[in-house]
């Protein structure tokens, strides 16, 4: 699998952006996408994550409420609806995807070492 994501830029504090990542190659029905984001000086941290067959999603604190993932099947790409976007937002935003499968039905992998493959990340910057 290769991701591309796209969409980054320089956005007013309160606007909003929408991030997408498209996959090519080999892909697969029952997997995890994600976005995560590093901010200059800090460790990459999770944002979204959405599991591919269903479409659910799940959020970090940080930004529920305000971010939304979604996926298209037909365009196997998965987007990241941004709303209300803070000035702490400002990060490199990279979209991940992990193959690996789990047990538990309703559990969405956070951490990054989870996540096999990764986009080349896009810049999003909030100005205050």
């Amino acid at each position: 699998v290769q991701l591309q994501a796209s969409g980054g830029g320089l956005v007013q504090a309160g606007g909003s952006l929408r991030l997408s990542c498209a996959a090519s190659g080999r892909t697969f029905s029952n997997y995890h996408m994600a976005w995560f984001r590093q901010a200059p000086g800090k460790e990459r941290e999770f944002v979204a994550a959405i599991k591919w067959n269903v479409g659910s999603t799940y959020y970090a604190d940080s930004v529920k409420g305000r971010f939304t993932a979604s996926r298209d099947s037909a365009k196997n790409t998965v987007y990241l609806q941004m709303n209300s976007l803070k000035p702490d937002d400002t990060a490199v935003y990279y979209c991940a995807a992990s193959l690996r499968t789990y047990v538990i039905a309703n559990y969405y992998p956070t951490f990054a070492y989870q996540y096999d493959t990764w986009g080349q990340g896009t810049l999003v910057t909030v100005s205050s």
